[in-house]
């Protein structure tokens, strides 16, 4: 059935609006997106790539990905211009990874702009019934920074300019989100209502300005009164059905993991749980916040040293070679990502042949802050991408490179076409 209806009488007809649910029946399995960010940069020595599919060699930061050189391509010399021009060389050039936005640094406004990720989750994410997932491994910091919030370290995820989206660290509330049961939505139900009644009661008691904020929080309720029927009705109009009706593993401890690479693979595997059962169609994860004191001394190697330390070596070459580890770590989880997804029958493709993931940092050179270029792994076949390749746009201008321009490249094949993104309003076609 065509998604635009007419509606005939006496020789008028009138063309209703462009109907989704009207849409014909399709067996092909909706795209994905999924992104797993780690901070401060790469070792530069070690991140190259060259060649392409299955002839194509990776430098040794990338050693875990060379048995997936079918499965992605390596991009270069991707950049946000605002991050490069910045003042503050951590926390002006990483909230912004995704939207390519200024960041406010004066003390007392929190600003960047809102995601790519966030877009597309209120665009499309009422598809499903959980519009994005934005996982984590460590938690949101509060203090400042030379000045700055570090709430602009601890999200790579904004849902406005002045809010960052909710960000997961707890693998259960994770799993329970996704399995969710009748009984608690009754629950959430019951507690909306109650929130609804007070906050309309509060309309005619403030002024212009804040009934504006109270409407801005009202609608967040709704939005999430919406994600309760949603999961309620659990209808589907598509002829496509998700390869996993019940969640294949069993619920994470309620306690926050103390093993940082127990605690990584269980946030990955929950968000290939989510694609399974088609839960959410987006997913962002975090392994580390900037300037993280996460401590690698659980890998063969590395001794004694935090993150933030490794990154900022001042080219120590005992330091380096640890940082080198650190990073192949980092691409570990990335690579289990998408080998995971890739042995994953939807009906004759794999998950990750309808996938689109990113492997980043919001820095090229962590020693050197290096902000005019950043690390890029694109992975997958989701809306048609191409992987297999080695794309350096180094050499194509500043204007030809902007990561922004990717950002709309991956919206266009979600089904979301935007004029201009970021600092963008170009495409790249050879993805």
């Amino acid at each position: 059935m065509h998604r635009r209806q007419f509606l005939r009488n006496s020789g008028i007809a009138l063309a209703t609006p462009w109907l989704e649910s009207l849409r014909a029946a399709t067996t092909e399995p909706p795209t994905r997106f999924g992104l797993v960010y780690f901070s401060n940069g790469v070792e530069p020595a070690h991140w190259w790539a060259k060649g392409s599919g299955a002839s194509m060699e990776v430098g040794p930061g990338l050693a875990p990905m060379q048995p997936l050189t079918e499965h992605f391509s390596f991009l270069r010399g991707l950049y946000n211009q605002k991050a490069a021009e910045t003042s503050s060389p951590h926390l002006g050039a990483m909230p912004n990874l995704l939207s390519g936005a200024e960041v406010s640094l004066d003390p007392a406004v929190i600003r960047v702009g809102k995601t790519f990720d966030q877009v597309l989750a209120q665009r499309i994410g009422g598809r499903t019934e959980i519009p994005s997932l934005v996982l984590g491994i460590e938690p949101n910091e509060l203090r400042l920074e030379d000045g700055v919030s570090m709430i602009y370290g601890s999200a790579i995820s904004w849902a406005s300019e002045a809010r960052p989206a909710t960000k997961e660290i707890y693998p259960a509330r994770v799993f329970d989100r996704l399995v969710g049961n009748d009984q608690g939505r009754e629950l959430d139900r019951s507690i909306l209502d109650t929130l609804l009644d007070q906050a309309r009661s509060l309309r005619g008691q403030v002024s212009h300005s804040d009934r504006a904020k109270l409407e801005e929080y009202l609608e967040s309720i709704r939005d999430i009164e919406r994600r309760i029927d949603l999961a309620t009705k659990q209808e589907r109009l598509e002829g496509w059905r998700p390869s996993l009706a019940e969640p294949n593993m069993e619920r994470p401890a309620s306690e926050l993991p103390q093993e940082v690479p127990e605690h990584m693979r269980l946030m990955l595997d929950l968000i290939v749980l989510a694609f399974r059962m088609d839960k959410t169609r987006i997913a962002t994860l975090m392994l580390n916040n900037d300037l993280s004191q996460m401590n690698f001394g659980f890998l063969d190697g590395v001794e004694g040293a935090l993150h933030l330390d490794l990154t900022h070596n001042g080219k120590d070459p005992e330091l380096e070679a640890m940082y080198l580890r650190t990073n192949q770590f980092h691409v570990e989880q990335f690579s289990y990502l998408v080998r995971r997804l890739s042995e994953i029958d939807e009906g004759g493709k794999s998950l990750l042949d309808s996938s689109m993931l990113i492997g980043c940092s919001n820095l090229f050179d962590g020693d050197r802050h290096q902000a005019d270029e950043m690390p890029f792994l694109l992975a997958g076949r989701g809306g048609g991408l191409r992987p297999g390749q080695v794309l350096d746009y180094l050499s194509a201008g500043d204007d030809n490179r902007r990561a922004c321009s990717l950002y709309l490249s991956l919206m266009d094949r979600m089904g979301v076409r935007l004029d201009r993104f970021g600092d963008s309003r170009r495409r790249l076609a050879e993805i």
